[in-house]
Protein backbone atom coordinates (compact mmCIF):
# COMPACT_ATOMS: atom_id res chain seq x y z
CA UNK A 1 0.00 0.00 0.00
CA UNK A 2 1.05 3.12 -1.04
CA UNK A 3 1.43 5.69 1.59
CA UNK A 4 -0.22 9.76 0.76
CA UNK A 5 0.83 11.88 3.55
CA UNK A 6 4.02 12.13 3.59
CA UNK A 7 4.19 15.27 5.41
CA UNK A 8 5.06 15.52 9.35
CA UNK A 9 1.47 16.65 11.63
CA UNK A 10 4.12 18.99 13.15
CA UNK A 11 4.56 20.65 9.50
CA UNK A 12 0.82 20.35 8.93
CA UNK A 13 -0.23 22.11 11.41
CA UNK A 14 2.14 24.73 11.21
CA UNK A 15 0.81 28.56 10.22
CA UNK A 16 2.36 29.91 6.86
CA UNK A 17 3.81 33.36 7.86
CA UNK A 18 1.36 36.39 7.79
CA UNK A 19 4.03 38.84 6.97
CA UNK A 20 4.66 36.31 3.54
CA UNK A 21 1.33 36.38 2.59
CA UNK A 22 0.71 40.49 2.29
CA UNK A 23 4.10 40.68 0.98
CA UNK A 24 2.83 38.04 -1.73
CA UNK A 25 -0.69 40.13 -1.62
CA UNK A 26 1.41 43.52 -2.27
CA UNK A 27 3.86 41.81 -4.93
CA UNK A 28 0.69 41.96 -7.35
CA UNK A 29 0.05 45.49 -6.75
CA UNK A 30 1.39 48.03 -8.57
CA UNK A 31 2.70 51.56 -7.22
CA UNK A 32 2.92 50.56 -3.90
CA UNK A 33 4.64 52.01 -1.58
CA UNK A 34 5.87 49.36 1.11
CA UNK A 35 6.03 49.93 4.92
CA UNK A 36 6.17 46.46 5.28
CA UNK A 37 10.17 45.32 4.30
CA UNK A 38 11.94 44.41 8.14
CA UNK A 39 14.68 45.14 6.63
CA UNK A 40 17.27 48.18 6.06
CA UNK A 41 17.27 50.06 3.45
CA UNK A 42 21.18 50.77 2.91
CA UNK A 43 22.97 48.63 0.91
CA UNK A 44 25.42 46.68 2.80
CA UNK A 45 28.70 48.82 2.80
CA UNK A 46 31.57 48.49 -0.10
CA UNK A 47 33.91 48.55 2.59
CA UNK A 48 32.37 45.13 3.78
CA UNK A 49 31.53 43.83 0.28
CA UNK A 50 34.94 44.27 -0.79
CA UNK A 51 36.58 42.46 1.91
CA UNK A 52 34.96 39.21 0.72
CA UNK A 53 35.44 39.96 -2.68
CA UNK A 54 38.96 39.58 -1.53
CA UNK A 55 38.41 36.80 0.62
CA UNK A 56 36.85 35.12 -2.57
CA UNK A 57 39.93 36.08 -4.47
CA UNK A 58 42.72 35.01 -2.42
CA UNK A 59 40.97 31.64 -2.15
CA UNK A 60 39.23 31.63 1.14
CA UNK A 61 36.26 29.18 -0.45
CA UNK A 62 36.72 26.12 2.43
CA UNK A 63 34.87 25.68 5.54
CA UNK A 64 35.64 27.29 8.03
CA UNK A 65 35.59 25.85 11.87
CA UNK A 66 32.06 24.81 12.80
CA UNK A 67 32.01 27.66 14.86
CA UNK A 68 33.23 30.54 12.42
CA UNK A 69 36.03 31.82 11.96
CA UNK A 70 38.29 32.01 15.32
CA UNK A 71 39.47 35.70 14.41
CA UNK A 72 35.95 36.79 13.96
CA UNK A 73 34.76 34.98 17.15
CA UNK A 74 37.53 37.25 19.08
CA UNK A 75 36.82 40.26 17.17
CA UNK A 76 32.79 39.69 18.50
CA UNK A 77 33.96 38.95 21.99
CA UNK A 78 35.81 41.97 21.85
CA UNK A 79 32.45 43.46 20.58
CA UNK A 80 30.30 42.39 22.73
CA UNK A 81 32.88 43.40 25.68
CA UNK A 82 33.60 47.23 24.76
CA UNK A 83 29.88 47.94 23.63
CA UNK A 84 27.36 45.47 25.91
CA UNK A 85 29.49 44.58 28.89
CA UNK A 86 29.29 41.12 28.88
CA UNK A 87 32.23 38.99 28.20
CA UNK A 88 32.47 35.84 26.32
CA UNK A 89 35.26 33.04 25.76
CA UNK A 90 35.69 33.55 21.77
CA UNK A 91 36.93 29.72 21.28
CA UNK A 92 34.19 27.88 23.56
CA UNK A 93 31.13 30.35 24.08
CA UNK A 94 30.56 32.15 21.19
CA UNK A 95 29.13 30.12 17.46
CA UNK A 96 28.74 32.25 14.36
CA UNK A 97 25.69 31.11 12.74
CA UNK A 98 23.59 31.15 9.84
CA UNK A 99 21.65 34.64 10.55
CA UNK A 100 19.94 35.12 14.15
CA UNK A 101 16.90 32.87 13.13
CA UNK A 102 19.23 29.69 13.06
CA UNK A 103 20.70 30.50 16.39
CA UNK A 104 17.46 31.15 17.90
CA UNK A 105 16.86 27.24 16.13
CA UNK A 106 20.06 25.47 18.11
CA UNK A 107 19.22 27.43 20.85
CA UNK A 108 15.60 26.32 21.89
CA UNK A 109 16.79 22.25 19.98
CA UNK A 110 19.96 22.29 23.05
CA UNK A 111 17.98 23.49 25.87
CA UNK A 112 14.42 22.10 25.27
CA UNK A 113 12.90 18.48 26.17
CA UNK A 114 9.73 17.02 24.54
CA UNK A 115 6.53 19.03 26.14
CA UNK A 116 8.68 22.02 27.84
CA UNK A 117 7.36 25.21 28.02
CA UNK A 118 8.96 28.47 26.58
CA UNK A 119 7.38 31.58 27.29
CA UNK A 120 7.06 33.90 24.43
CA UNK A 121 6.52 37.50 24.80
CA UNK A 122 4.43 38.96 22.23
CA UNK A 123 3.39 40.74 19.90
CA UNK A 124 6.94 39.22 18.67
CA UNK A 125 8.55 38.05 15.34
CA UNK A 126 6.75 35.47 13.78
CA UNK A 127 9.11 32.74 13.85
CA UNK A 128 9.56 32.55 17.98
CA UNK A 129 6.13 30.14 18.39
CA UNK A 130 6.95 27.80 15.48
CA UNK A 131 10.37 27.26 16.55
CA UNK A 132 10.08 26.07 19.68
CA UNK A 133 7.74 23.72 18.78
CA UNK A 134 9.94 22.61 15.91
CA UNK A 135 12.16 22.16 18.59
CA UNK A 136 10.02 20.05 20.56
CA UNK A 137 8.40 22.62 23.29
CA UNK A 138 5.09 24.00 23.92
CA UNK A 139 4.74 28.20 23.60
CA UNK A 140 3.11 29.84 26.18
CA UNK A 141 2.40 32.98 24.63
CA UNK A 142 2.14 36.25 27.17
CA UNK A 143 0.52 39.23 25.04
CA UNK A 144 2.06 42.99 26.34
CA UNK A 145 -0.03 45.87 25.36
CA UNK A 146 0.04 49.83 24.29
CA UNK A 147 -0.60 50.99 27.73
CA UNK A 148 2.42 49.37 29.22
CA UNK A 149 4.59 50.50 26.09
CA UNK A 150 4.25 46.97 24.91
CA UNK A 151 6.58 45.61 27.63
CA UNK A 152 6.45 42.52 29.88
CA UNK A 153 5.11 43.46 33.08
CA UNK A 154 7.25 41.41 35.95
CA UNK A 155 3.21 40.19 37.08
CA UNK A 156 2.55 39.02 33.81
CA UNK A 157 6.07 37.10 33.65
CA UNK A 158 5.42 35.61 37.35
CA UNK A 159 1.91 34.34 36.46
CA UNK A 160 2.78 32.28 33.27
CA UNK A 161 5.34 30.37 34.80
CA UNK A 162 4.74 26.95 35.67
CA UNK A 163 6.53 23.74 36.71
CA UNK A 164 7.17 23.10 32.88
CA UNK A 165 8.59 26.51 32.07
CA UNK A 166 11.86 26.31 31.06
CA UNK A 167 12.50 29.03 29.24
CA UNK A 168 11.73 32.62 28.33
CA UNK A 169 11.96 34.48 24.73
CA UNK A 170 12.40 38.07 24.32
CA UNK A 171 13.35 40.69 21.89
CA UNK A 172 14.41 43.90 23.38
CA UNK A 173 14.07 46.31 21.04
CA UNK A 174 11.47 44.73 20.16
CA UNK A 175 9.67 43.65 16.54
CA UNK A 176 7.19 44.46 15.82
CA UNK A 177 6.67 47.71 18.42
CA UNK A 178 9.70 49.42 18.84
CA UNK A 179 9.72 48.71 22.32
CA UNK A 180 13.12 48.54 24.23
CA UNK A 181 13.74 47.55 28.23
CA UNK A 182 15.45 49.49 30.10
CA UNK A 183 17.48 48.08 32.88
CA UNK A 184 15.77 48.31 35.36
CA UNK A 185 13.01 46.67 33.59
CA UNK A 186 15.65 43.59 32.87
CA UNK A 187 16.04 43.60 36.41
CA UNK A 188 12.94 42.86 37.70
CA UNK A 189 12.35 40.28 35.19
CA UNK A 190 15.74 38.66 35.66
CA UNK A 191 14.32 38.38 39.51
CA UNK A 192 11.34 36.33 38.44
CA UNK A 193 13.94 34.29 35.60
CA UNK A 194 16.60 33.01 38.43
CA UNK A 195 13.69 32.67 41.24
CA UNK A 196 12.30 29.92 39.23
CA UNK A 197 15.73 28.66 37.34
CA UNK A 198 14.69 29.72 33.86
CA UNK A 199 16.75 30.46 30.74
CA UNK A 200 16.45 33.67 28.99
CA UNK A 201 16.68 33.67 25.25
CA UNK A 202 17.62 37.40 24.53
CA UNK A 203 17.58 38.99 20.99
CA UNK A 204 19.31 41.51 20.80
CA UNK A 205 19.42 42.21 17.01
CA UNK A 206 18.48 45.36 17.14
CA UNK A 207 20.74 46.60 19.60
CA UNK A 208 22.87 49.07 17.87
CA UNK A 209 19.48 50.74 16.46
CA UNK A 210 18.54 52.51 19.76
CA UNK A 211 17.55 56.08 20.27
CA UNK A 212 17.09 57.48 23.31
CA UNK A 213 18.89 55.65 25.82
CA UNK A 214 21.75 53.36 25.90
CA UNK A 215 20.97 49.95 25.41
CA UNK A 216 21.33 47.11 28.75
CA UNK A 217 22.19 43.31 27.46
CA UNK A 218 19.95 41.32 29.37
CA UNK A 219 23.05 38.89 30.04
CA UNK A 220 24.51 41.98 31.69
CA UNK A 221 22.22 42.04 34.46
CA UNK A 222 23.83 40.26 37.68
CA UNK A 223 22.94 36.83 37.66
CA UNK A 224 22.20 36.55 34.40
CA UNK A 225 25.38 35.67 32.15
CA UNK A 226 25.02 31.93 32.60
CA UNK A 227 21.52 31.83 32.41
CA UNK A 228 21.36 33.99 29.09
CA UNK A 229 21.37 32.80 25.75
CA UNK A 230 22.40 35.78 23.80
CA UNK A 231 21.19 35.98 20.05
CA UNK A 232 22.67 39.02 17.66
CA UNK A 233 23.54 39.17 14.21
CA UNK A 234 24.79 41.75 11.48
CA UNK A 235 21.52 41.61 9.38
CA UNK A 236 20.09 44.62 11.19
CA UNK A 237 22.54 47.01 12.91
CA UNK A 238 25.44 46.40 9.72
CA UNK A 239 22.94 46.49 6.75
CA UNK A 240 23.66 42.69 6.14
CA UNK A 241 20.20 41.06 5.65
CA UNK A 242 21.28 39.13 3.10
CA UNK A 243 24.66 37.78 3.86
CA UNK A 244 22.41 35.30 6.53
CA UNK A 245 25.13 36.13 9.41
CA UNK A 246 24.28 36.08 13.33
CA UNK A 247 26.11 34.76 16.48
CA UNK A 248 25.23 33.20 19.93
CA UNK A 249 26.99 33.98 22.88
CA UNK A 250 26.13 31.51 26.12
CA UNK A 251 27.63 29.44 28.56
CA UNK A 252 29.94 26.87 28.16
CA UNK A 253 27.87 23.83 28.26
CA UNK A 254 24.50 25.53 26.34
CA UNK A 255 27.14 26.23 24.00
CA UNK A 256 28.54 22.62 23.29
CA UNK A 257 25.24 21.72 23.13
CA UNK A 258 24.23 23.93 20.49
CA UNK A 259 27.77 23.61 18.92
CA UNK A 260 26.37 19.81 18.08
CA UNK A 261 23.18 20.37 16.40
CA UNK A 262 25.27 22.66 14.51
CA UNK A 263 27.80 20.92 13.24
CA UNK A 264 25.44 18.47 11.97
CA UNK A 265 22.69 20.70 10.28
CA UNK A 266 24.62 23.59 9.10
CA UNK A 267 28.31 22.55 8.87
CA UNK A 268 29.65 26.42 9.24
CA UNK A 269 28.11 29.85 8.26
CA UNK A 270 29.31 30.97 4.71
CA UNK A 271 32.96 32.05 4.85
CA UNK A 272 32.94 35.14 2.46
CA UNK A 273 30.13 36.50 4.51
CA UNK A 274 32.27 36.03 8.00
CA UNK A 275 35.25 37.82 6.12
CA UNK A 276 32.66 40.46 5.76
CA UNK A 277 31.46 40.66 9.26
CA UNK A 278 35.00 41.08 10.36
CA UNK A 279 35.44 44.05 8.10
CA UNK A 280 32.38 45.16 9.65
CA UNK A 281 33.26 44.88 13.24
CA UNK A 282 36.55 46.09 12.46
CA UNK A 283 35.80 49.24 11.00
CA UNK A 284 32.09 49.56 10.31
CA UNK A 285 30.89 51.88 13.29
CA UNK A 286 30.83 55.35 11.14
CA UNK A 287 28.11 53.26 8.95
CA UNK A 288 26.27 52.09 11.89
CA UNK A 289 25.72 55.77 13.42
CA UNK A 290 24.62 57.14 10.24
CA UNK A 291 21.54 54.45 9.69
CA UNK A 292 21.07 55.10 13.69
CA UNK A 293 20.71 59.15 13.08
CA UNK A 294 19.01 58.46 9.62
CA UNK A 295 16.78 56.20 11.94
CA UNK A 296 16.13 58.58 14.52
CA UNK A 297 15.07 61.25 11.83
CA UNK A 298 12.86 59.33 10.04
CA UNK A 299 11.16 57.23 13.24
CA UNK A 300 10.07 61.06 14.82
CA UNK A 301 8.72 61.85 11.74
CA UNK A 302 6.48 58.89 11.17
CA UNK A 303 5.28 58.93 14.99
CA UNK A 304 4.64 62.15 14.97
CA UNK A 305 2.49 62.02 11.65
CA UNK A 306 0.57 59.34 12.53
CA UNK A 307 -0.53 60.96 16.13
CA UNK A 308 -1.38 64.24 13.97
CA UNK A 309 -3.77 61.89 11.99
CA UNK A 310 -5.48 60.01 14.22
CA UNK A 311 -3.71 57.06 14.50
CA UNK A 312 -2.39 56.65 18.54
CA UNK A 313 1.51 55.86 18.59
CA UNK A 314 4.43 55.63 21.01
CA UNK A 315 7.38 56.09 20.77
CA UNK A 316 9.41 53.14 20.17
CA UNK A 317 12.88 53.48 21.74
CA UNK A 318 14.78 51.53 18.84
CA UNK A 319 14.72 48.84 15.64
CA UNK A 320 13.10 50.60 12.79
CA UNK A 321 9.29 50.33 13.15
CA UNK A 322 6.50 52.33 14.42
CA UNK A 323 3.18 50.04 15.68
CA UNK A 324 0.37 52.64 15.32
CA UNK A 325 -3.25 51.75 16.65
CA UNK A 326 -5.89 51.21 14.18
CA UNK A 327 -8.77 51.06 16.77
CA UNK A 328 -10.53 54.28 16.05
CA UNK A 329 -10.93 53.15 12.67
CA UNK A 330 -13.29 50.34 13.44
CA UNK A 331 -11.24 47.77 11.45
CA UNK A 332 -9.68 44.62 12.50
CA UNK A 333 -6.39 44.94 11.76
CA UNK A 334 -6.21 42.44 8.61
CA UNK A 335 -8.87 44.69 7.52
CA UNK A 336 -7.55 47.85 7.46
CA UNK A 337 -4.03 46.68 5.88
CA UNK A 338 -5.60 45.07 2.89
CA UNK A 339 -8.05 47.77 2.23
CA UNK A 340 -5.19 50.56 3.00
CA UNK A 341 -3.28 47.99 0.06
CA UNK A 342 -5.74 48.10 -2.52
CA UNK A 343 -7.92 51.12 -2.14
CA UNK A 344 -4.13 53.41 -1.68
CA UNK A 345 -1.51 50.90 -2.47
CA UNK A 346 0.61 51.11 0.31
CA UNK A 347 1.41 48.08 2.03
CA UNK A 348 1.99 47.40 5.64
CA UNK A 349 1.82 44.47 7.48
CA UNK A 350 -1.69 43.70 10.14
CA UNK A 351 -0.73 43.57 13.82
CA UNK A 352 -2.14 40.18 14.88
CA UNK A 353 0.28 38.08 13.02
CA UNK A 354 2.71 39.17 15.74
CA UNK A 355 0.68 37.45 18.21
CA UNK A 356 -1.11 38.40 20.98
CA UNK A 357 -1.29 42.30 21.82
CA UNK A 358 -0.80 42.96 18.11
CA UNK A 359 -4.64 43.08 17.10
CA UNK A 360 -5.85 46.89 16.21
CA UNK A 361 -2.31 47.48 15.64
CA UNK A 362 -0.04 47.93 11.97
CA UNK A 363 3.49 47.51 11.77
CA UNK A 364 4.90 50.21 9.71
CA UNK A 365 9.00 49.52 9.00
CA UNK A 366 10.39 53.56 8.51
CA UNK A 367 13.40 51.59 7.02
CA UNK A 368 12.59 53.70 3.70
CA UNK A 369 12.89 57.14 1.96
CA UNK A 370 11.62 60.26 3.82
CA UNK A 371 9.97 60.93 0.21
CA UNK A 372 8.28 57.16 0.62
CA UNK A 373 7.29 58.00 4.14
CA UNK A 374 5.98 61.29 3.30
CA UNK A 375 3.66 59.35 0.65
CA UNK A 376 2.32 56.93 3.22
CA UNK A 377 1.77 59.06 5.33
CA UNK A 378 -0.66 61.45 2.59
CA UNK A 379 -1.99 57.97 1.32
CA UNK A 380 -2.92 57.08 5.05
CA UNK A 381 -4.57 60.39 5.77
CA UNK A 382 -6.89 59.97 3.03
CA UNK A 383 -7.54 56.49 3.57
CA UNK A 384 -8.96 56.69 7.30
CA UNK A 385 -10.64 60.39 6.00
CA UNK A 386 -12.68 57.95 3.17
CA UNK A 387 -13.37 55.13 4.98
CA UNK A 388 -14.11 57.52 9.00
CA UNK A 389 -15.75 60.06 7.26
CA UNK A 390 -17.69 58.92 4.26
Amino acid sequence: MIKTNYVSDTARNMKPSGIRKFFDLASGVEGVVSLGVGEPDFVTPWRYREAAINSLEEGYTSYTANAGLIQLREEIASYMSSRFHVNYAPDKQIIVTVGASQAIDIALRAILNPGEEVIVVEPCFVSYAPLVVMAGGKAVSVGTTKESDFKLLPQQLEAAVTPNTKAIMICSPNNPTGSQLSKDDLEALAKIAIKHDLVVLSDEIYAELVYDEDYTSFASIEGMIDRTILISGFSKGFAMTGWRLGFVCANEEISAAMLKIHQYAIMCAPTAAQHAALEALRYGFDYVEDMRRSYLHRRNYLVESFNEIGLTCHKPGGAFYAFPSIESTGMTSEEFAERLLLEEKVAVVPGDVFGLGGEGHIRCSYATSMDQLREAVTRIERFIKKTTYP
